[in-house]
């Protein structure tokens, strides 16, 4: 993803003072020109040969979806002056997905972005089936799985269209985000170091290394639902926090050793302290990574590192894995 899809946001003089000395942007929110359009663009590159080709040429058709619902997103109720007011005593996330009410329009731009996914397949896809069935399920249904899906809940959870559900999520949640940091630049209060979204309070789908500016070599922590993205110091665990374990895993190690120019641009951060890990991607490598998009596209990195007995700290919405019937928490 380029640089410019992203913008600094703006903190108070007394914060801007404090960092003077860094100078780098502790929060970068998205642009609701460039999310989901960037998204679908990489999707489709990375489709090209890939044995995920048909998922992942899917998925680009249900970005452009989003990028296309998101410029005439039905207006919703944003913060109140005495709920970011709260937020911020509070120390957390003002559109928190466990606190935050959700409007009933997303349900309706979830149906009306499936639609057109709809007119978009060919007759004779085979994913038909699940985006009409998706559009089918009556409201109380899609509050449920909703809930679900937002607290990482898998019991219960329709793991087959549970992807489709998230996109409609994070279809609303970058419509608040984007539409609530013009009420003011001091509505988000993000955090250094801190593995939860400072806007939604959402988990990370992976770490990204910018580049360009301020955020030359900086590594940005991004939003699995909203797309925010937030910065983290590097060579330390996501999960954990700890920089004493912290190993670095990619696809291709021994061409990397042997030529660190080729090193590849997606690895796995491991910890040996917690055992997790989250991928972390490398803009100087390959600037036009995109976190959503690249992780799909690198599912065989999660399967060696799994096998290596690491658990996977952050999620992608697009792509879940679990059983359906396992309690929460269980392994």
């Amino acid at each position: 993803m380029n640089s410019p899809d992203y913008q600094p946001f703006q903190h108070t003089p007394e914060e801007i003072a404090l960092r003077s000395s860094i100078d780098v942007p502790l929060l970068l929110l998205p642009k609701r020109a460039g999310l989901f359009a960037e998204r679908a663009l990489r999707l489709r590159q990375k489709a090209a040969g890939h044995p995920m080709h048909d998922y992942l040429m899917f998925m680009a058709v249900v970005c452009e979806a989003q990028h296309a619902r998101l410029s005439g997103f039905a207006p919703v109720p944003l913060p109140t002056q005495e709920q970011i007011d709260a937020a911020a005593a509070e120390g957390r996330a003002l559109l928190a997905t466990e606190a935050w009410p959700r409007d009933p329009a997303w349900r309706g731009e979830l149906r009306a972005l499936l639609a057109q996914v709809l007119g978009k397949l060919p007759a004779d896809s085979p994913a038909r089936t699940g985006v009409s069935a998706v559009i089918g399920l009556p409201d109380q249904t899609l509050e449920q799985q909703a809930d679900r899906l937002l607290a990482g809940i898998t019991l219960g959870l329709d793991l087959a269209t549970a992807p489709l559900i998230a996109a409609g999520l994070q279809l609303y949640w970058a419509h608040l985000v984007t539409r609530t940091s013009a009420l003011g630049p001091t509505v988000f209060h993000p955090v250094e170091n801190s593995n939860r979204c400072p806007c939604c309070g959402s988990a990370p789908v992976a770490s990204l290394t910018r580049v360009g500016g301020r955020q030359e070599g900086q590594r940005y922590l991004c939003c699995s639902l909203c797309g925010t993205q937030w910065l983290m110091e590097r060579v330390q665990c996501t999960q954990c926090f700890s920089d004493k374990s912290v190993r670095y895993r990619g696809l291709q190690p021994a061409q990397a050793a042997a030529e660190p120019e080729k090193a590849p641009a997606i690895e796995a951060e491991t910890c040996d302290e917690c055992h997790h890990y989250l991928k972390t991607m490398h803009m100087a490598r390959e600037v036009h990574v995109e976190p959503v998009a690249d992780d799909l596209a690198t599912l065989t990195l999660d399967l060696l590192v799994s096998e290596e007995g690491y658990v996977r700290s952050g999620t992608n919405m697009l792509l879940l894995f679990g059983d359906p019937e396992a309690e929460p928490g269980a392994s």
